[in-house]
């Protein structure tokens, strides 16, 4: 990642050169351009590489750090803008949900040294619970919503972000999307601003958020928006691109591409800026026009206020409200607006693409954990990460994930229903505690639930990466750091009942899950066991099958290892299976589960 941002160990590139950037690099290198002095995020896809870019930039010219949750990370940021820094934070459209409470009084507030959120939405839902618009959360905090197109605007939008900030005396977004965040493009860099320095304004009428206080901060609030309003109707950030007079299409971001390729000659209105929309530019456009459509991903913002201004559009008649878009999409849309052809759709392959169900990784410690559940028959809470894959076959032993942390509490809700027989718990990972099981777990104690959680402690936020976080004992650029010891923190909580156990030790593990399940009151349960995959892939001697002793119990298969496969030989009328010594990494599940013994490290099965 750090070739398209540096020239050697600590000298980022210079002005003037071009290199094909990600969104995600793109935004970072546009922080520090603006001379950004503090950034703070927790990891999400699609967000997750600004900070890691970040990192590859000196830390003499700005800190960058991963933290616990994106509020946290949210309120570093703004602890930064009140020193007079020029702060950055970013997160995915559900960390904003987490993030959102200190963003709304921070709104009030407004920056001292400007502050700018990076918030990546993730229409198609490829990697979260749900679609959420940004763009929405903007509009209700009244701050600013630049929307970029392509890397050079993610860059240039980014360090206009801070300037705005400033200017305007208020947070400002830059919205991303996943197309955008992981797109490569070419960039052409600037130059690192030294901006005028700044600090701490003593000025508690406006730092501090008491209601009276607050009361006389909206008028500002409201009148900043007014202004921003109308000054975004002259500001370069949005452009009128001329064409056929016949339609009018106002769009932004990624579609504003999939526009253009589908009709390069349609006058354009591209709006940089998505809220507050650009009341007198939109009319002005509008009247030039004979129709207005409106191309905008997600939620009919845009669509919704310029109805509000009473201008006639469609959106939403001719495009979806869920999904990502793409050029063919955007192709149809217009096409049922009656802008160009349908599209001639070619005839459907007659076969059907085999189903593979999404597995974790070969040797994953999860996979023990969740057998284990499975055997124990218990009511399972499951949570945010790589585990949320136990829902599926061959574990499916997981029957709720609402959100990061809930897990704890969703349980807890469970025990004092009384409704349930089974076991209940609560499964979450070492980062997902830390970022917000440990209030639940207080919870579970003061209330006195009666529920196990389960730690996976796989020593990474593996989900989205291979990150650190407090209880790795590394910091974002690598430092050593002090490490959350699970076990002593539980125990400093108040849970009575602790153990910690090997994820690969199944018999211990499902001999302490039942002594937990049977204690009254709360348990904890710490699986110990690195990923496999982060920071780097863990390999041990592989391990074989003996075809000769297999009898084809197929118990191996319940584990979903993708290195375990169908072989060529039969017992009994059932496949014998084998195991791919190049997917194996030897962690030995698969033998403790071999009821004849056929499964051995591959050494030992070839003298055998």
């Amino acid at each position: 990642m750090t070739h398209a941002l540096r020239q050697g160990a600590d000298e980022p590139l210079g002005a003037g050169q071009s290199r094909p950037m990600t969104g995600n690099e793109a935004i970072a290198r546009g922080v520090w351009e603006a001379g950004a002095r503090v950034a703070a995020a927790y990891p999400g896809t699609p967000s997750t590489e600004i900070l890691e870019s970040l990192a590859a930039y000196p830390a003499a010219d700005i800190h960058a750090q991963w933290s616990t949750n994106e509020k946290t990370a949210m309120d570093v940021a703004i602890g930064a803008s009140f020193a007079g820094a020029r702060a950055f934070t970013a997160m995915k459209h559900v960390g904003m949900n987490v993030a959102a409470d200190a963003l709304m009084s921070f709104s009030y507030i407004g920056v001292n040294g400007g502050l700018v959120v990076a918030v990546c939405d993730d229409p198609g839902i490829h990697s979260s619970q749900n679609e959420q618009d940004s763009r929405i959360y903007a509009r209700f905090a009244q701050v600013p919503v630049l929307e970029p197109s392509d890397g050079q605007e993610a860059l240039e939008f980014t360090r206009t972000a801070f300037d705005l900030s400033e200017e305007y005396d208020c947070p400002v977004f830059v919205r991303s999307t996943t197309r955008l965040s992981h797109t490569r493009s070419a960039v052409t860099l600037g130059a690192r601003q030294t901006p005028a320095a700044r600090v701490f304004e003593d000025n508690p009428r406006k730092n501090v958020m008491i209601p009276a206080h607050a009361r006389m901060r909206h008028g500002h609030v409201l009148a900043r928006e007014a202004r921003l309003r109308e000054a975004l109707s002259d500001s370069p950030l949005n452009r009128v691109e001329p064409g056929n007079a016949r339609v009018g299409i106002i769009t932004s971001g990624i579609p504003y591409t999939y526009v253009k390729e589908c009709l390069p000659d349609v006058s354009v209105l591209k709006l940089g800026v998505t809220w507050p929309l650009p009341d007198r530019l939109i009319r002005e456009f509008c009247e030039g026009v004979e129709r207005v459509i409106v191309v905008e991903e997600l939620e009919p913002l845009i669509e919704d206020a310029l109805k509000a201004m009473g201008i006639a559009c469609d959106g939403k008649a001719f495009f979806p409200r869920e999904g990502e878009f793409s050029p063919e999409i955007v192709h149809d849309g217009l096409a049922k607006a009656g802008l160009m052809p349908a599209r001639v759709h070619a005839a459907p392959f007659e076969f059907a693409p085999m189903v593979r169900p999404p597995v974790l990784c070969a040797g994953c410690p999860h996979v023990a954990c969740f057998m284990a559940l499975g055997a124990l028959d218990a009511r399972v809470a499951g949570d945010i990460g790589c585990y949320t894959l136990a829902v599926v076959e061959p574990l499916k032993s997981m029957d709720t994930c609402v959100s990061m942390g809930s897990s704890i509490a969703n349980a807890i809700g469970m025990a004092k229903a009384g409704t349930e027989t089974r076991p209940i718990v609560a499964t979450i990972g070492d980062s997902t505690f830390l970022h917000s099981g440990i209030p639940p777990l207080i919870d579970a104690i003061y209330n006195d639930a009666d529920i196990t959680v389960f730690i996976l402690d796989n020593h990474i936020t593996a989900m989205t990466g291979g990150q650190d976080h407090p209880g790795t004992g590394r910091t974002l650029r690598g430092d050593p750091a002090p490490r959350v010891d699970f076990f002593a923190l539980v125990k400093a909580l108040g849970v009575r009942w602790v153990q910690k156990v090997d994820s690969y030790d199944t018999a211990s593990m499902q001999r302490q899950l039942r002594e937990a399940v049977a204690h009254k009151g709360v348990s904890v349960v710490i699986s110990d066991r690195p990923c496999v995959l982060d920071p780097v892939r863990i390999k041990g001697p592989a391990m074989a099958v003996d075809q000769d002793s297999c009898i084809a119990c197929q118990a191996c298969m319940n584990l979903g290892c993708p290195a375990i496969t169908w072989a060529e030989g039969w017992h009994e009328g059932r496949h014998k299976v084998r195991i791919d010594p190049e997917a194996c990494i030897g962690c030995s599940l698969c033998a403790q589960l071999c009821a004849s013994h056929s499964i051995k490290p591959a050494d030992i099965a070839e003298q055998v």
